[in-house]
């Protein structure tokens, strides 16, 4: 009796204990993710075409201004910025104190010598094209003015960019800029700084370790250390995590969920992603896809809702257009070309592109005999097969899509070759232009300017026009949305270039799928829902926190 009496007076100071304070973030722990690819250039200026670049390089290096968690502009190294009444003039005022991970300090110089390498080709930055026309300088070491040629309404996203060190590569010359160590040994300024680098017996990169940067302006991130594993596909990714090699997935397709042991220690957030996969068609190269009878028999005969329903499981939407209206503030009022696999029948019947009347086999495909010329030919010329090479890379959901898409176009006579590509080739690939079809995705920045994806300068690389679709009306209508700042004007201009291009029929847009990323369950604090960019699922890792400490409440 006496022993339960003391207890019960020894849990009194524990129960007032906690009435008055309450759980808060701590600092310490660690998480470890595994990522698919591996970083070659932890550079905002070379981090383009590389996911894992792209991801290490936002925890490393700070922008003007940033996304938040709901995918708003919020200040990051500015601590200020004015606009002027015209458009063309931003003056931004930095946050006092900055430093780099090595110590230095961060300077308006920094911001100068990052836009000016940028601008200048023998860098060999794709985000040379961003700032064509932009004027850079310093009124003191704090404040900075862009000064731009033509107004361009969007011109914040591109303020952005990482801003390298003008100490670290000033003395780097174009030649070296991609070789240099500083790539893969990066000092940056924001929220995590390089600890280590761990190479296998050939060589390659097997993990990256960062750790919490103590003098960050945003505040110390309260995770310790950030540890990323690279993997060279995600069936390899997914056996890490089953055999417990990481805690965390960087990303993960909807249909290999279910292949996922001990889900329930997992915390999938689903997050919107201004995202579009798409069939391109390269009409300079494919005279049957330069049919634009073919093309809207082509998408007469996908069923775009089946694709989403049996591969993606349900884990997204139907998309019928450049601008995803749903996702992008843009009237859904464009031309769709609903799933009819019989008028996609009868159109390829009505343009020309018959069955063979000879044909034997189990499946014939479509061709087109010449039409008959007055002049009688010297050799008669051969029917012309309905036959497309469909080009994509071998994640294994794009090419469960890209097999299904064959199903179905086969289904009304048409031959499809699927040709799979590691990313390193299909990249090249795309940068030639080599492919009759390209099913790829596409990434639209939160306030959209699809410029170079569908402007016709853009059809070389590094200009995106995956389709080099030439239209002088929506290059009008692109130029002049650049130049109107009043958003509702910019978007009816958007709504108009969007109807222009589905009825020409450059691409078949298909889906845009969630982007599930999967972390731990005991990551707390992150309450990101919109993201621009896969790698801003990282931009409130400052309030991440895995410990936790009680305070008076």
């Amino acid at each position: 009796m006496f022993a339960v009496a003391l207890a019960s007076l020894a849990s009194i100071p524990i129960a007032a204990y906690r009435h008055f304070t309450k759980p808060a973030p701590d600092y310490g722990g660690s998480l470890t993710e595994g990522l698919i690819g591996a970083p070659k250039h932890l550079n905002p200026l070379l981090a383009q075409s590389n996911d894992a670049d792209k991801d290490l390089s936002s925890l490393i290096y700070s922008g003007l201004v940033k996304y938040d968690d709901r995918g708003k502009i919020e200040n990051d190294l500015a601590e200020s910025y004015q606009v002027s009444d015209d458009g063309l003039t931003y003056t931004f005022k930095l946050r006092d104190n900055l430093k780099w991970h090595d110590g230095q300090s961060l300077t308006a110089s920094d911001i100068i010598f990052t836009v000016l390498t940028a601008q200048n080709a023998d860098y060999g930055s794709a985000q040379r094209i961003s700032w064509q026309g932009v004027d850079v300088s310093k009124i003191d070491d704090r404040t900075v003015v862009f000064k731009l040629k033509n107004k361009y309404a969007q011109f914040i996203g591109n303020v952005t960019l990482g801003i390298l060190p003008e100490h670290i590569w000033e003395n780097i010359k174009p030649a070296s800029f991609g070789l240099s160590e500083f790539n893969l040994k990066p000092i940056g300024s924001g929220p995590y700084k390089f600890s280590k680098i761990r190479r296998d017996t050939l060589g390659n990169i097997r993990s990256f370790e960062l750790t919490a940067f103590d003098k960050y302006h945003g505040g110390k991130p309260y995770i310790s250390k950030l540890t990323f594993k690279f993997y060279p596909s995600e069936t390899d990714l997914l056996s890490a995590y089953n055999n417990n090699e990481v805690e965390g997935l960087g990303s993960i397709s909807a249909q290999n969920l279910s292949s996922i042991r001990f889900l329930g220690q997992l915390r999938v957030k689903k997050l919107n992603l201004p995202r579009y996969f798409a069939v391109f068609f390269n009409q300079n190269r494919s005279k049957q896809v330069a049919d634009k009878d073919v093309r809207l028999g082509l998408s007469y005969a996908i069923d775009k809702k089946s694709i989403l329903h049996k591969i993606l499981a349900s884990h997204g939407t139907v998309v019928d257009s450049p601008m995803m209206p749903g996702i992008i503030d843009v009237p859904d009022s464009i031309l769709k070309y609903e799933f009819n696999i019989e008028l996609a029948k009868k159109t390829l019947d009505d343009a020309g592109w018959k069955y063979p009347t000879s044909s034997s086999a189990d499946i014939s495909f479509r061709e087109k005999t010449p039409s008959a010329s007055t002049k009688k030919p010297i050799k008669p010329e051969e029917p012309t097969k309905l036959e497309i090479r469909l080009t994509t890379s071998d994640w294994p959901e794009l090419v469960a899509v890209a097999n299904e898409i064959k199903r179905q176009w086969e289904e009304i006579g048409v031959q499809v070759e699927i040709e799979t590509l590691p990313l390193p080739e299909l990249q090249q690939a795309i940068k030639s232009r080599e492919y009759d079809a390209l099913l790829f995705g596409e990434v639209l920045a939160l306030d959209p300017d699809p410029f170079s994806f569908w402007h016709s300068s853009q059809k070389r690389d590094p200009g995106l026009n995956l389709a080099l679709y030439d239209n002088k009306d929506t290059d009008k209508l692109l130029e002049d949305a650049r130049q109107t700042l009043e958003r509702s004007a910019r978007l009816s201009k958007y709504d108009d270039f969007q109807k222009i291009v589905t009825k020409d029929i450059p691409a078949i847009f298909l889906y845009s799928p969630d982007y599930l990323y999967a972390q731990p369950a005991k990551i707390k604090g992150n309450d990101t829902t919109l993201i621009s960019v896969p790698s801003d699922r990282f931009d409130s890792i400052s309030n991440w926190y895995i410990e936790t400490k009680r305070v008076r409440r």
